[in-house]
Protein backbone atom coordinates (compact mmCIF):
# COMPACT_ATOMS: atom_id res chain seq x y z
CA UNK A 1 0.00 0.00 0.00
CA UNK A 2 1.35 3.42 -1.10
CA UNK A 3 -0.25 4.48 2.47
CA UNK A 4 -2.40 3.69 5.41
CA UNK A 5 -6.02 4.70 4.68
CA UNK A 6 -6.44 4.98 8.96
CA UNK A 7 -3.88 7.41 8.57
CA UNK A 8 -5.83 10.08 6.24
CA UNK A 9 -6.59 13.16 7.67
CA UNK A 10 -10.27 13.57 6.38
CA UNK A 11 -11.52 9.67 7.25
CA UNK A 12 -15.21 9.46 7.87
CA UNK A 13 -15.52 13.35 6.50
CA UNK A 14 -17.95 14.13 3.34
CA UNK A 15 -16.75 13.66 0.39
CA UNK A 16 -17.92 16.41 -1.04
CA UNK A 17 -15.15 19.51 -1.06
CA UNK A 18 -16.53 22.27 -0.05
CA UNK A 19 -18.41 20.23 3.05
CA UNK A 20 -15.69 18.58 3.86
CA UNK A 21 -13.78 21.71 4.80
CA UNK A 22 -16.55 22.79 7.52
CA UNK A 23 -16.60 19.53 8.71
CA UNK A 24 -12.62 19.68 9.02
CA UNK A 25 -12.86 22.75 10.75
CA UNK A 26 -15.39 21.41 13.49
CA UNK A 27 -13.42 18.77 14.35
CA UNK A 28 -10.52 20.34 14.61
CA UNK A 29 -12.24 22.27 17.42
CA UNK A 30 -12.65 18.55 19.17
CA UNK A 31 -9.99 16.58 18.11
CA UNK A 32 -8.04 17.05 21.20
CA UNK A 33 -11.11 17.10 23.64
CA UNK A 34 -10.28 14.62 26.27
CA UNK A 35 -12.76 11.43 26.13
CA UNK A 36 -15.34 11.19 28.47
CA UNK A 37 -16.43 7.22 28.78
CA UNK A 38 -19.76 6.86 30.70
CA UNK A 39 -20.31 3.41 30.27
CA UNK A 40 -18.18 0.91 29.36
CA UNK A 41 -16.73 -2.61 30.81
CA UNK A 42 -12.88 -2.02 30.96
CA UNK A 43 -12.24 -3.63 34.58
CA UNK A 44 -10.88 -1.71 36.96
CA UNK A 45 -8.31 -3.56 38.06
CA UNK A 46 -6.60 -3.31 34.96
CA UNK A 47 -6.05 0.44 35.47
CA UNK A 48 -5.30 -0.04 38.90
CA UNK A 49 -2.59 -3.04 38.51
CA UNK A 50 -0.86 -1.46 35.67
CA UNK A 51 0.26 -4.86 34.46
CA UNK A 52 1.34 -5.17 31.16
CA UNK A 53 -1.08 -6.28 28.28
CA UNK A 54 -1.41 -10.10 27.32
CA UNK A 55 -0.38 -11.35 24.07
CA UNK A 56 -1.78 -9.66 21.07
CA UNK A 57 -4.65 -12.32 20.35
CA UNK A 58 -5.71 -12.45 24.00
CA UNK A 59 -5.42 -8.56 23.48
CA UNK A 60 -7.17 -7.80 20.17
CA UNK A 61 -9.14 -11.23 19.34
CA UNK A 62 -10.53 -13.38 21.90
CA UNK A 63 -12.30 -10.92 23.99
CA UNK A 64 -14.20 -8.74 21.21
CA UNK A 65 -17.71 -10.43 20.59
CA UNK A 66 -17.47 -7.72 17.42
CA UNK A 67 -13.99 -10.10 16.20
CA UNK A 68 -14.76 -13.51 17.30
CA UNK A 69 -18.45 -13.34 15.81
CA UNK A 70 -17.03 -12.39 12.36
CA UNK A 71 -14.46 -14.76 12.11
CA UNK A 72 -17.09 -17.71 12.86
CA UNK A 73 -19.21 -16.92 10.76
CA UNK A 74 -16.50 -17.69 7.69
CA UNK A 75 -16.39 -20.80 9.71
CA UNK A 76 -13.51 -21.04 11.86
CA UNK A 77 -14.36 -22.66 15.44
CA UNK A 78 -15.04 -21.08 18.39
CA UNK A 79 -11.81 -22.91 19.92
CA UNK A 80 -10.05 -22.38 17.16
CA UNK A 81 -9.97 -18.25 18.56
CA UNK A 82 -9.26 -18.83 21.89
CA UNK A 83 -12.61 -19.10 23.69
CA UNK A 84 -13.54 -21.52 26.49
CA UNK A 85 -10.85 -24.12 26.98
CA UNK A 86 -9.59 -23.56 23.73
CA UNK A 87 -6.61 -25.57 22.75
CA UNK A 88 -5.48 -22.66 20.51
CA UNK A 89 -2.63 -21.13 20.74
CA UNK A 90 -2.17 -16.99 21.07
CA UNK A 91 -0.69 -17.52 17.32
CA UNK A 92 -3.04 -19.87 15.97
CA UNK A 93 -5.71 -17.61 16.97
CA UNK A 94 -3.87 -14.52 15.41
CA UNK A 95 -3.35 -16.74 12.23
CA UNK A 96 -7.09 -17.31 11.91
CA UNK A 97 -8.12 -13.27 12.44
CA UNK A 98 -5.51 -12.28 9.45
CA UNK A 99 -6.56 -14.98 7.35
CA UNK A 100 -9.80 -13.47 8.44
CA UNK A 101 -9.02 -9.82 7.67
CA UNK A 102 -10.34 -9.41 4.06
CA UNK A 103 -14.48 -9.90 6.02
CA UNK A 104 -13.76 -6.70 8.26
CA UNK A 105 -13.97 -4.29 5.24
CA UNK A 106 -16.83 -1.91 5.43
CA UNK A 107 -17.51 -2.82 9.40
CA UNK A 108 -17.12 -0.58 12.48
CA UNK A 109 -14.98 -3.36 13.70
CA UNK A 110 -12.56 -3.49 10.92
CA UNK A 111 -12.20 0.31 11.25
CA UNK A 112 -11.39 0.87 14.63
CA UNK A 113 -8.65 -2.52 14.29
CA UNK A 114 -7.35 0.10 11.49
CA UNK A 115 -6.73 2.98 13.69
CA UNK A 116 -5.90 0.90 16.24
CA UNK A 117 -2.75 -0.43 14.33
CA UNK A 118 -2.22 3.01 12.83
CA UNK A 119 -2.13 5.28 16.09
CA UNK A 120 -1.70 2.75 19.07
CA UNK A 121 0.59 0.31 17.46
CA UNK A 122 2.24 2.27 14.71
CA UNK A 123 1.38 -0.61 12.11
CA UNK A 124 1.04 0.80 8.62
CA UNK A 125 -0.09 -2.40 6.74
CA UNK A 126 -2.99 -4.83 6.53
CA UNK A 127 -3.18 -7.61 8.11
CA UNK A 128 -2.79 -10.91 6.19
CA UNK A 129 -1.76 -14.90 6.13
CA UNK A 130 1.60 -13.61 4.80
CA UNK A 131 2.43 -10.88 7.10
CA UNK A 132 1.00 -12.59 10.64
CA UNK A 133 3.47 -13.03 11.89
CA UNK A 134 5.62 -9.88 11.51
CA UNK A 135 2.69 -8.39 13.01
CA UNK A 136 2.17 -10.56 15.70
CA UNK A 137 5.44 -10.02 16.49
CA UNK A 138 5.39 -6.37 16.13
CA UNK A 139 2.64 -5.89 18.26
CA UNK A 140 4.15 -8.11 20.94
CA UNK A 141 7.41 -5.81 21.34
CA UNK A 142 5.24 -3.08 21.33
CA UNK A 143 3.00 -4.40 24.52
CA UNK A 144 6.62 -5.06 25.80
CA UNK A 145 7.50 -1.62 26.34
CA UNK A 146 7.57 -0.13 29.90
CA UNK A 147 5.37 2.97 28.49
CA UNK A 148 2.60 0.61 27.14
CA UNK A 149 0.67 -0.46 29.88
CA UNK A 150 -2.69 0.92 30.89
CA UNK A 151 -2.04 4.01 33.42
CA UNK A 152 0.47 5.47 31.05
CA UNK A 153 -1.62 4.49 27.90
CA UNK A 154 -4.89 6.05 29.87
CA UNK A 155 -2.76 9.66 29.45
CA UNK A 156 -1.86 9.32 26.67
CA UNK A 157 -5.35 8.18 25.04
CA UNK A 158 -6.62 11.62 27.14
CA UNK A 159 -8.95 9.87 28.78
CA UNK A 160 -10.77 12.13 31.70
CA UNK A 161 -13.60 9.76 32.80
CA UNK A 162 -13.77 6.18 32.56
CA UNK A 163 -16.86 4.41 33.71
CA UNK A 164 -17.02 1.03 34.47
CA UNK A 165 -19.45 -1.89 34.46
CA UNK A 166 -19.96 -3.80 38.23
CA UNK A 167 -21.89 -6.39 40.42
CA UNK A 168 -23.75 -5.23 43.31
CA UNK A 169 -22.14 -6.98 45.71
CA UNK A 170 -18.11 -5.81 44.20
CA UNK A 171 -16.39 -4.21 47.17
CA UNK A 172 -14.64 -1.60 44.67
CA UNK A 173 -11.06 -2.15 45.99
CA UNK A 174 -9.97 -0.96 43.04
CA UNK A 175 -11.83 2.12 42.04
CA UNK A 176 -10.98 3.36 45.77
CA UNK A 177 -7.37 2.46 45.36
CA UNK A 178 -7.24 4.63 42.12
CA UNK A 179 -9.60 8.10 43.60
CA UNK A 180 -7.22 7.67 46.98
CA UNK A 181 -3.63 7.48 44.58
CA UNK A 182 -2.16 10.91 43.95
CA UNK A 183 0.04 9.47 40.82
CA UNK A 184 -2.86 8.68 38.80
CA UNK A 185 -5.06 12.43 37.73
CA UNK A 186 -8.13 10.51 35.77
CA UNK A 187 -11.42 9.37 37.21
CA UNK A 188 -12.25 5.48 36.73
CA UNK A 189 -15.89 5.55 38.36
CA UNK A 190 -18.06 2.36 39.33
CA UNK A 191 -21.72 1.33 37.77
CA UNK A 192 -24.28 -0.61 39.39
CA UNK A 193 -25.27 -3.49 37.38
CA UNK A 194 -27.85 -5.38 38.86
CA UNK A 195 -29.41 -7.69 35.54
CA UNK A 196 -28.71 -10.82 37.63
CA UNK A 197 -30.23 -10.12 40.63
CA UNK A 198 -33.70 -8.60 39.28
CA UNK A 199 -34.05 -11.17 36.35
CA UNK A 200 -35.79 -14.26 38.45
CA UNK A 201 -35.04 -16.69 35.18
CA UNK A 202 -30.98 -16.02 35.42
CA UNK A 203 -29.94 -19.69 36.86
CA UNK A 204 -27.81 -17.75 39.75
CA UNK A 205 -30.56 -15.41 40.43
CA UNK A 206 -31.66 -17.43 43.88
CA UNK A 207 -28.08 -17.76 45.13
CA UNK A 208 -27.40 -13.81 44.04
CA UNK A 209 -30.70 -12.84 46.16
CA UNK A 210 -29.18 -14.84 48.95
CA UNK A 211 -26.02 -13.20 49.28
CA UNK A 212 -27.27 -10.00 48.50
CA UNK A 213 -29.79 -10.00 51.57
CA UNK A 214 -26.58 -10.93 53.94
CA UNK A 215 -24.55 -8.57 52.38
CA UNK A 216 -26.94 -5.44 52.47
CA UNK A 217 -29.90 -5.53 54.57
CA UNK A 218 -31.05 -6.57 58.25
CA UNK A 219 -34.23 -8.13 57.22
CA UNK A 220 -35.41 -10.79 55.05
CA UNK A 221 -38.19 -11.45 52.35
CA UNK A 222 -38.95 -8.94 49.75
CA UNK A 223 -38.64 -6.29 51.92
CA UNK A 224 -35.30 -6.86 53.16
CA UNK A 225 -34.25 -7.60 49.19
CA UNK A 226 -35.39 -3.72 48.70
CA UNK A 227 -33.14 -2.78 51.46
CA UNK A 228 -30.28 -4.72 50.41
CA UNK A 229 -30.64 -2.69 46.85
CA UNK A 230 -30.50 0.50 48.14
CA UNK A 231 -27.82 0.20 50.33
CA UNK A 232 -25.47 -1.41 47.45
CA UNK A 233 -26.45 1.53 45.49
CA UNK A 234 -25.09 4.42 48.25
CA UNK A 235 -22.18 1.87 48.41
CA UNK A 236 -21.48 2.56 44.88
CA UNK A 237 -22.05 6.26 45.10
CA UNK A 238 -20.02 6.68 48.30
CA UNK A 239 -17.29 5.25 45.68
CA UNK A 240 -18.05 7.62 42.77
CA UNK A 241 -20.35 6.14 41.14
CA UNK A 242 -22.86 8.23 38.76
CA UNK A 243 -25.27 5.79 36.97
CA UNK A 244 -27.18 2.46 37.45
CA UNK A 245 -27.24 0.71 34.18
CA UNK A 246 -29.98 -1.84 33.52
CA UNK A 247 -29.27 -4.50 30.19
CA UNK A 248 -32.97 -5.83 30.43
CA UNK A 249 -34.73 -8.05 27.56
CA UNK A 250 -37.40 -5.67 27.34
CA UNK A 251 -38.00 -1.69 28.20
CA UNK A 252 -41.35 -2.68 30.13
CA UNK A 253 -41.93 -1.27 33.51
CA UNK A 254 -44.74 -2.20 35.90
CA UNK A 255 -45.99 -0.28 39.44
CA UNK A 256 -47.00 -3.18 41.83
CA UNK A 257 -48.44 -3.02 45.05
CA UNK A 258 -46.43 -4.23 47.80
CA UNK A 259 -48.18 -7.37 48.52
CA UNK A 260 -47.95 -8.22 44.98
CA UNK A 261 -44.62 -7.96 44.39
CA UNK A 262 -44.00 -10.20 47.77
CA UNK A 263 -46.30 -12.71 46.67
CA UNK A 264 -44.30 -12.74 43.31
CA UNK A 265 -40.96 -13.02 44.99
CA UNK A 266 -41.86 -15.30 46.92
CA UNK A 267 -43.27 -17.55 44.60
CA UNK A 268 -39.53 -17.01 42.60
CA UNK A 269 -37.54 -18.00 45.77
CA UNK A 270 -39.62 -20.98 46.06
CA UNK A 271 -38.80 -21.77 42.65
CA UNK A 272 -42.52 -22.05 41.45
CA UNK A 273 -42.77 -18.52 38.85
CA UNK A 274 -44.07 -18.67 35.80
CA UNK A 275 -42.63 -16.80 32.93
CA UNK A 276 -45.40 -14.43 33.86
CA UNK A 277 -44.14 -13.90 36.45
CA UNK A 278 -40.53 -13.12 35.34
CA UNK A 279 -41.63 -10.33 32.94
CA UNK A 280 -43.89 -8.92 35.79
CA UNK A 281 -41.09 -8.76 38.19
CA UNK A 282 -38.73 -7.67 36.32
CA UNK A 283 -40.73 -4.63 35.39
CA UNK A 284 -41.37 -3.92 38.66
CA UNK A 285 -38.09 -3.88 39.49
CA UNK A 286 -37.31 -1.29 36.72
CA UNK A 287 -40.05 0.97 38.31
CA UNK A 288 -38.31 0.32 41.29
CA UNK A 289 -34.90 1.03 40.22
CA UNK A 290 -36.43 4.58 38.78
CA UNK A 291 -37.66 5.34 42.20
CA UNK A 292 -34.51 4.72 43.81
CA UNK A 293 -32.33 6.85 41.06
CA UNK A 294 -34.46 9.49 42.09
CA UNK A 295 -34.05 9.13 45.92
CA UNK A 296 -30.13 8.43 45.42
CA UNK A 297 -29.41 10.66 42.05
CA UNK A 298 -27.58 7.99 40.15
CA UNK A 299 -28.56 8.28 36.27
CA UNK A 300 -30.82 5.52 34.55
CA UNK A 301 -29.58 4.13 31.57
CA UNK A 302 -31.85 1.16 29.86
CA UNK A 303 -30.46 -0.45 27.08
CA UNK A 304 -33.18 -3.60 26.13
CA UNK A 305 -33.96 -5.75 22.66
CA UNK A 306 -30.81 -8.74 23.14
CA UNK A 307 -31.68 -11.87 22.79
CA UNK A 308 -29.02 -13.06 24.92
CA UNK A 309 -27.27 -16.11 24.06
CA UNK A 310 -29.07 -17.11 20.61
CA UNK A 311 -27.16 -20.00 20.40
CA UNK A 312 -27.50 -22.50 22.90
CA UNK A 313 -24.77 -25.07 22.07
CA UNK A 314 -22.32 -22.22 21.98
CA UNK A 315 -23.60 -20.83 25.11
CA UNK A 316 -22.96 -24.25 26.98
CA UNK A 317 -19.46 -24.74 25.53
CA UNK A 318 -17.78 -21.28 25.55
CA UNK A 319 -20.56 -19.03 28.26
CA UNK A 320 -22.18 -15.58 27.53
CA UNK A 321 -20.39 -12.51 25.61
CA UNK A 322 -19.07 -14.62 22.80
CA UNK A 323 -20.81 -13.07 20.03
CA UNK A 324 -23.98 -14.22 19.28
CA UNK A 325 -26.58 -11.91 21.40
CA UNK A 326 -29.24 -10.86 19.03
CA UNK A 327 -31.61 -7.70 18.85
CA UNK A 328 -35.28 -7.76 18.40
CA UNK A 329 -37.96 -5.30 18.00
CA UNK A 330 -38.94 -3.18 20.75
CA UNK A 331 -41.41 -1.19 22.10
CA UNK A 332 -40.50 1.80 24.61
CA UNK A 333 -43.99 3.80 24.39
CA UNK A 334 -46.38 1.72 26.70
CA UNK A 335 -43.92 -0.07 27.52
CA UNK A 336 -42.25 2.53 29.86
CA UNK A 337 -45.00 4.46 30.24
CA UNK A 338 -45.38 3.28 34.03
CA UNK A 339 -42.39 4.44 34.96
CA UNK A 340 -42.77 8.15 33.22
CA UNK A 341 -45.93 8.56 35.01
CA UNK A 342 -44.82 8.98 38.31
CA UNK A 343 -40.71 9.93 37.53
CA UNK A 344 -40.83 11.59 34.28
CA UNK A 345 -40.55 15.09 35.79
CA UNK A 346 -39.12 14.37 38.71
CA UNK A 347 -36.54 16.77 39.68
CA UNK A 348 -32.63 15.79 38.52
CA UNK A 349 -33.88 12.16 37.76
CA UNK A 350 -31.97 11.50 34.15
CA UNK A 351 -33.14 8.52 32.10
CA UNK A 352 -30.94 7.19 29.62
CA UNK A 353 -32.75 4.96 26.62
CA UNK A 354 -30.97 3.07 24.78
CA UNK A 355 -32.27 0.72 21.95
CA UNK A 356 -30.63 -2.31 19.24
CA UNK A 357 -33.68 -1.35 16.63
CA UNK A 358 -32.87 1.85 14.89
CA UNK A 359 -36.35 2.41 13.97
CA UNK A 360 -37.08 3.33 17.05
CA UNK A 361 -34.94 6.61 17.36
CA UNK A 362 -37.38 8.34 15.16
CA UNK A 363 -40.66 6.79 16.01
CA UNK A 364 -40.55 6.78 20.58
CA UNK A 365 -37.27 8.20 21.94
CA UNK A 366 -37.09 11.39 20.00
CA UNK A 367 -40.51 11.85 20.95
CA UNK A 368 -40.35 10.72 24.60
CA UNK A 369 -36.88 13.22 25.08
CA UNK A 370 -38.70 16.17 23.43
CA UNK A 371 -41.50 16.42 26.17
CA UNK A 372 -39.97 14.17 29.37
CA UNK A 373 -37.63 16.59 30.70
CA UNK A 374 -35.92 13.51 32.44
CA UNK A 375 -35.40 11.17 29.48
CA UNK A 376 -32.44 11.40 26.84
CA UNK A 377 -31.59 9.47 23.73
CA UNK A 378 -28.76 7.05 24.31
CA UNK A 379 -25.89 7.29 21.53
CA UNK A 380 -26.05 4.34 18.79
CA UNK A 381 -24.18 1.39 20.49
CA UNK A 382 -23.79 -2.14 20.00
CA UNK A 383 -24.17 -2.93 16.19
CA UNK A 384 -25.13 0.39 15.63
CA UNK A 385 -22.01 2.57 16.13
CA UNK A 386 -20.71 2.11 12.70
CA UNK A 387 -20.37 5.18 10.99
CA UNK A 388 -23.10 5.15 8.80
CA UNK A 389 -25.29 4.25 11.44
CA UNK A 390 -24.20 7.05 13.64
CA UNK A 391 -25.71 9.32 10.47
CA UNK A 392 -29.01 7.21 10.46
CA UNK A 393 -29.45 8.48 14.53
CA UNK A 394 -28.48 11.89 14.46
CA UNK A 395 -30.84 12.40 11.56
CA UNK A 396 -33.65 10.12 12.95
CA UNK A 397 -33.49 11.94 16.29
CA UNK A 398 -33.01 15.96 15.94
CA UNK A 399 -35.15 17.45 14.00
CA UNK A 400 -37.55 16.21 16.76
CA UNK A 401 -35.36 16.44 19.59
CA UNK A 402 -32.80 18.86 19.01
CA UNK A 403 -29.22 18.13 19.60
CA UNK A 404 -29.27 18.59 23.58
CA UNK A 405 -31.44 15.47 24.85
CA UNK A 406 -28.90 13.11 23.45
CA UNK A 407 -26.46 11.68 26.01
CA UNK A 408 -23.46 12.31 24.08
CA UNK A 409 -21.20 9.10 22.89
CA UNK A 410 -20.93 6.04 24.26
CA UNK A 411 -18.38 3.36 23.35
CA UNK A 412 -19.31 0.49 25.86
CA UNK A 413 -16.44 -1.46 25.22
CA UNK A 414 -13.88 -4.27 26.99
CA UNK A 415 -11.32 -3.05 24.17
CA UNK A 416 -9.24 -0.61 25.99
CA UNK A 417 -6.91 0.45 22.94
CA UNK A 418 -9.60 0.72 21.13
CA UNK A 419 -11.20 3.28 23.12
CA UNK A 420 -9.36 6.59 21.40
CA UNK A 421 -10.29 5.11 17.70
CA UNK A 422 -14.22 4.67 18.74
CA UNK A 423 -14.56 8.78 20.31
CA UNK A 424 -12.72 9.57 17.40
CA UNK A 425 -14.88 8.41 14.93
CA UNK A 426 -17.91 9.64 16.57
CA UNK A 427 -16.47 13.12 16.86
CA UNK A 428 -16.03 12.57 12.63
CA UNK A 429 -19.37 11.59 12.16
CA UNK A 430 -20.74 14.34 14.04
CA UNK A 431 -18.69 17.14 12.47
CA UNK A 432 -19.57 15.53 9.33
CA UNK A 433 -23.83 15.34 9.71
CA UNK A 434 -22.97 19.45 11.20
CA UNK A 435 -21.10 20.46 8.11
CA UNK A 436 -24.09 19.23 5.70
CA UNK A 437 -26.43 21.53 7.92
CA UNK A 438 -24.22 24.48 7.59
CA UNK A 439 -24.18 23.97 4.02
CA UNK A 440 -27.26 23.91 3.71
CA UNK A 441 -28.17 26.80 5.47
CA UNK A 442 -30.16 25.26 8.13
CA UNK A 443 -27.60 26.43 10.98
CA UNK A 444 -24.83 28.84 10.73
CA UNK A 445 -21.46 28.07 10.87
CA UNK A 446 -20.95 29.85 14.19
CA UNK A 447 -23.84 27.56 16.02
CA UNK A 448 -22.34 24.61 14.85
CA UNK A 449 -19.41 25.21 16.34
CA UNK A 450 -20.65 25.47 19.47
CA UNK A 451 -22.82 22.48 18.95
CA UNK A 452 -19.94 20.74 18.30
CA UNK A 453 -18.42 21.32 21.58
CA UNK A 454 -21.41 20.54 23.67
CA UNK A 455 -22.38 17.18 21.42
CA UNK A 456 -18.55 15.82 22.28
CA UNK A 457 -17.82 17.30 25.91
CA UNK A 458 -20.62 19.10 27.78
CA UNK A 459 -23.60 16.82 26.83
CA UNK A 460 -22.07 13.68 28.91
CA UNK A 461 -21.26 15.52 31.97
CA UNK A 462 -24.66 16.94 31.41
CA UNK A 463 -26.50 14.39 31.30
CA UNK A 464 -24.21 11.84 33.87
CA UNK A 465 -24.04 14.33 36.23
CA UNK A 466 -20.22 14.73 35.69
Amino acid sequence: MAHSIAAHPDRLLPAEPGVREIARSLYNLVAGLPIISPHGHVDAGVIENNLPFPDPAALLVTPDHYVTRLIHAGGVPMEELGLGDSPAGSLQVWHNFCAAWPAFEGTASGYWIRQEFEHVFGLHEEPTAENADRIYDAISARLAEPGFRPRQLFKEFNIEVLATTDDPLDALDSHAALAQDPAFAGRVLPTFRPDKYLDIAHPAWLDNVERLIAAGSSGSGYAGYISALEARRRHFVANGAVSADHGVRSPATLKLDQSDAERLFDRARAGKATPADREAFEAHMMYQMARMSVEDGLVMTIHPGSYRNHHRPTFEAFGADTGHDIPFAVNYTEAIRPLLQDFGTAKDFHLVLFTLDETVFSRELAPLAGFYPSVYIGAPWWFLDAPDAMLRFRSAVTETAGFSRSSGFIDDTRAFCSIPARHDTSRRIESAFLARLVAEHRISEERAHELIVDIVDSSPRRVFKL
